[in-house]
């Protein structure tokens, strides 16, 4: 269970959105919603634990996140926006380099059959610099299949797949929450998948009431 309750993340003196209440339990996700600026990558960063609330508190399972330590961050998986890939390495050797900054080292042929796919066969040994955008963001998402981990936690996981990349990353979502697993992401465009929940992100109201901010704030079925 990830919950949050009264959370508050703040750019400079500026806070992002009205204070935040949610409960995510396995099964289930979560789409953060707003405009540009809304502050969805700063909450996706706070609940990856790296970024901190200006108030309110984060929880795994009842336990506050900064009490949990390596655990937590052993359960979780965070994948930024940002194709955070070396352009001078092949696909193999990126998705090699990204799991053994958590401390994996899966068999070569673990690592062709997840790039396979996500239909990058073909393409392992290529510079990732004559990849596409989308093909870049396919061997990102290649990562969800060999590093184990309850919660996902998605930054515009859907930018620059083209309508068989969505289909495939719809694909393993949903084999996460049929897994007991939990999903946060960010999108600007509609999901496909059940026992999701909407969150939609909006500037604080200097005037509104608490109670207003937090009704502004609520929780709806994700469409």
């Amino acid at each position: 269970m990830l919950t949050a309750t009264d959370l508050v993340c703040s750019r400079g003196e500026r806070p992002l959105f009205a204070p935040l209440q949610f409960a995510i339990g396995p099964g289930c996700w979560l789409h953060l919603q707003g405009e540009n600026g809304a502050g969805k990558t700063t909450l996706l960063r706070t609940i990856a634990g790296l970024a901190r609330a200006d108030h309110g508190e984060l929880r795994w399972h009842g336990t506050p996140i900064a009490r949990a330590g390596a655990d937590y961050r052993r359960a979780l998986i965070y994948i930024g926006h940002a194709a955070a890939l070396k352009d001078e390495l092949d696909a193999l050797e990126n998705l090699a380099l990204m799991l053994a900054l958590d401390g994996l080292c899966p068999t070569e042929d673990a690592l062709l059959d997840a790039l396979e796919h996500l239909h990058l066969a073909g393409r392992e040994h290529l510079p990732v610099r004559q990849l596409s955008a989308g093909q870049k963001r396919r061997v990102l998402l290649a990562k969800l299949m060999l590093r184990p981990a309850a919660l996902w936690l998605l930054d515009e996981p859907f930018a620059a797949l083209d309508a068989e990349g969505i289909g495939l990353l719809n694909a393993l979502v949903a084999g996460q929450l049929a897994r007991g697993g939990i999903v946060v992401l960010t999108s600007h465009q509609p999901v496909d998948l059940p026992n999701g929940l909407a969150l939609t992100l909006q500037r604080p109201d200097a005037g509104a009431s608490r109670a207003a901010a937090a009704d502004a704030a609520r929780l709806e079925p994700a469409t």
